[in-house]
């Protein structure tokens, strides 16, 4: 093995960011210290502390044109890792998370990984969501990007990444994932913010992502759901 061989990082984190610096922090510190992974947060241009909170805790920094699947491209295109995790923002993946990738990524027949969601609040409506998220993950193989999908680089990039779609790009690359074998979900958990179910309420965000998938099932162009979804968060 060549030296340049060992300096290839076995996992990359991919962090797309847009005014993030409530979150951050927790989300780096989560990533640990491991000398095998490499963690790349790809700012989409904030206006707060991101970017100088990403400095401080010494991961690498991109700046991209904002868009969820623009940016995660963008740090795929720079990362070096065999596999590749991608991690919102406001998600703090559990203990011993690079220990499970490896392990996920030696099964026979699997494609990616994803973990379990848990979201960060104690109402017992919040248990709910996230046992249903679960539910639909792990029996119709269909986890979203809040749940640190990770896959190896390789399959990533023969899929030709993410969709350039303005939104539901995990919901897309998770269905041509399907595809090319079985997608494993962990039994560990990541946390999630629940700011965005606090903002608008359970009911309306639960009615809203479903709208959102049925739109992207229906074949309405990307653009009109964009709009429809930043609409609605917009109020």
């Amino acid at each position: 093995m060549s030296d340049s061989d060992r300096d290839i990082p076995f996992l990359s984190i991919i962090i797309p960011v847009l005014n993030e610096a409530v979150t951050i922090q927790e989300t780096l510190r989560s990533t640990g210290g491991d000398p095998g992974v490499e963690v790349i947060v790809v700012d989409g241009g904030s206006r707060d502390q991101t970017a100088e909170l990403v400095r401080r805790a010494g991961a690498v920094l991109l700046n991209s044109p904002p868009g969820r699947a623009r940016q995660l491209n963008s740090g795929a295109a720079a990362a070096r890792g065999e596999v590749f995790l991608f991690l919102h923002g406001d998600t703090r993946l559990p203990a011993g998370f690079v220990r499970r990738v490896r392990e996920t990524m030696a099964r026979p027949g699997v494609a990616a990984g994803a973990f379990r969601l848990a979201i960060d609040a104690r109402q017992k409506r919040f248990a709910w969501i996230a046992r249903a998220a679960n539910f639909r993950a792990r029996f119709a193989q269909l986890p979203y990007g809040d749940q640190a999908l990770f896959l190896r680089a390789e399959l990533f990039r023969e899929l030709g990444g993410f969709p350039d779609l303005p939104v539901m790009e995990d919901f897309a690359l998770v269905r041509s994932l399907r595809q090319q074998g079985r997608i494993h979900i962990l039994d560990e958990q990541v946390i999630t913010s629940a700011r965005r179910w606090l903002r608008l309420g359970v009911c309306r965000t639960t009615i809203i992502n479903q709208l959102m998938v049925a739109g992207f099932l229906l074949g309405l162009p990307g653009d009109f759901l964009a709009k429809i979804y930043g609409a609605v968060h917009k109020r």
